[in-house]
């Protein structure tokens, strides 16, 4: 009887503490993580795990979490460019998240863009999900279904934002336009807003900004979406339209990579309008922007 009392208790010890069942170091690592609260010790188990070839997808990832909440982001980019290849193939998207997440922590843009325009061919190529048409996440501990629609749409979206730190805002207009025919929603369209101001576009970008503030996309609602687009507002009344532009960066986006986006809007956009005007602006006047 006391026995089976104790297997109750351990039992019910790591359902409240979400921590794996066992005594292997990748369990003693998530015991110093999640219990002691530990992290300098969870990652030299974590460490002993991937060394060990125990549950090494999953103690790469967490491992390289944990590194991020210490700052030890460069250290957690080069783990995972080092020991990616241990892991089995169903866990390399999930590194990939993990990799763009440190790679934005650390400012590194061009590796980022890189990373994203990799995950855009894959998606095309129909290689992302594992080839399912949902995969299940999770977020602040619910699960939930996500399509390789919305996928697409929230890469697009990253991409589009990582242009916009590189101050290419043509490029990222480009971007953000294909995310929104896919799915739009009032984030990416208060970004598209912005890139336009930064162009000098100053109506297009106001025509934009009144529809997200008359809630005809999702999100609209949102406190924080109703400052941002006060935010543009008052940044688009405080500009005057330049009488020429200069310096205006070069799309930078070569060719099979639009390409790859014309047959993502060929499966995911409505059809009555799959290509935008920008791409025929791209044709006639590439060589006249800088690579």
């Amino acid at each position: 009887m006391e026995m089976m009392k104790n297997k109750e208790n351990k039992e019910l010890f790591h359902v409240v503490h979400k921590v794996p069942s066992g005594d292997g170091p990748y369990v003693r690592a998530k015991h110093a993580q999640l219990v002691e609260k530990e992290p300098e010790a969870a990652i030299v188990w974590f460490w002993k795990a991937i060394n060990g070839g125990d549950r090494v997808d999953s103690a790469l990832k967490d491992m390289c979490v944990v590194m991020k909440q210490l700052h030890r982001t460069e250290e957690a980019i080069e783990a995972i460019h080092s020991f990616r290849s241990l892991c089995s193939q169903q866990a390399q998207e999930s590194l990939d998240n993990v990799l763009l997440d440190l790679l934005k922590k650390s400012g590194k843009v061009d590796e980022q863009i890189a990373l994203l325009k990799q995950k855009l061919r894959q998606i095309y190529q129909g290689q992302v999900f594992n080839g399912k048409p949902t995969k299940t996440a999770r977020s602040h501990g619910k699960k939930f279904q996500v399509s390789v629609r919305q996928e697409t749409a929230r890469v697009l979206g990253n991409l589009g934002w990582a242009y916009m730190q590189k101050g290419n805002f043509m490029a990222a207009e480009v971007i953000y336009k294909k995310a929104q025919m896919i799915d739009a929603d009032s984030n990416k369209a208060c970004n598209l807003a912005h890139c336009l101001i930064k162009q000098a576009r100053y109506d297009e970008a106001r025509n934009i900004l009144e529809d997200v503030w008359r809630a005809n996309y999702a999100g609209s609602y949102d406190p924080k979406t109703k400052n941002r687009v006060e935010e543009l507002v008052l940044e688009l009344d405080s500009r005057q339209p330049p009488p020429f532009l200069q310096n205006l960066p070069g799309l930078n986006l070569d060719d099979d990579f639009v390409n790859g986006l014309e047959q993502l809007i060929n499966a995911w956009a409505p059809s009555k309008s799959r290509r935008l005007p920008i791409f025929e602006e791209i044709s006639t006047f590439k060589d006249q922007l800088a690579c």
